[in-house]
């Protein structure tokens, strides 16, 4: 093993989006990162490059190594944390941002059990066993007195209470996803391991998405009381205070990042 010194976070999906922004964010504090990714070695080595001058920029001295891994195939996700382990011999912050694929729409009474099991293992049992894993190690690290206050955090969406007809195994895959974080935060909390949601809603992928124009139109109609896109470095920053130990007496908390669309208004 490598000696290495100084935080680490873990972050799925963080070649792209959420996770790379999150991952972007944390190097500026001095979060060593390593970013998995399902197998896009360009991308991966472009996200590190990025991670690495975000961290420069603020005069830090991190490390960043992106690793390989199917999350829905069992093998993989525990080669992902045994290498993160041999590579850093730590893990402070688990970021579950790669919950699940988009996967096609389907109406309600036509989808299929493949689509289904499809969409659970993408976004729910992978998330799930790879924290699961994860926060072993945690509990590892902590009783061995190697770390101190762990944090996992997961990056959702409004879907896990937004109905979507169209989308039903994805709704039901985000639901399952937020008792996760209900069910981690309870079993972890006497090792002194936080648990948290990140809820997000429309977050703008650029004026080359399809749906930019429907939804620009719906949020200057008051769709969201804050009326504007959802920006990534908006989730980032969310990432970020709980990394830096700034909800230290919240656990199994969902912080919804969506411009005010869960509000019920009259």
């Amino acid at each position: 093993m490598e000696d290495q010194t100084g935080r680490v976070a873990l972050a799925t999906g963080g070649t792209s989006g959420l996770g790379k922004a999150a991952a972007i964010e944390l190097a500026r504090r001095g979060w060593s990162l390593c970013v998995q990714h399902d197998g896009d070695e360009e991308a991966a080595a472009e996200a590190v490059a990025e991670i690495l001058d975000a961290a420069e920029e603020t005069k830090q001295r991190i490390e960043a190594k992106a690793f390989a891994a199917d999350l829905a195939n069992a093998q993989q996700r525990e080669q992902l944390v045994e290498d993160v382990i041999e590579k850093f011999e730590r893990i402070d912050l688990l970021v579950n941002a790669a919950t699940g694929r988009p996967g096609a729409e389907s109406d309600l009474l036509e989808v299929t059990e493949s689509e289904f099991h499809e969409a659970i293992d993408s976004a729910l049992a992978g998330t799930l066993f790879l924290t699961q894993l994860v926060a072993s190690e945690m509990v590892r690290l902590v009783e061995g007195g190697l770390i101190e206050n762990p944090k996992i955090v997961t990056i959702n969406s409004t879907g896990a209470y937004a109905s979507s007809v169209d989308r039903g195994p994805q709704c039901i895959s985000r639901a399952g996803l937020s008792m996760m974080t209900s069910l981690f935060a309870d079993r972890l909390g006497e090792h002194g391991i936080n648990v948290y949601e990140i809820r997000v809603g429309i977050i703008t992928a650029g004026p080359g998405d399809p749906a930019h124009a429907r939804y620009d139109k719906l949020i200057e109609q008051g769709l969201t009381p804050i009326r504007r896109w959802g920006r990534p470095g908006d989730v980032a920053r969310v990432v970020a205070a709980i990394a830096e130990d700034m909800l230290s007496f919240s656990t199994g908390e969902v912080i919804n990042v969506d411009g005010g669309f869960h509000l019920r208004r009259l």
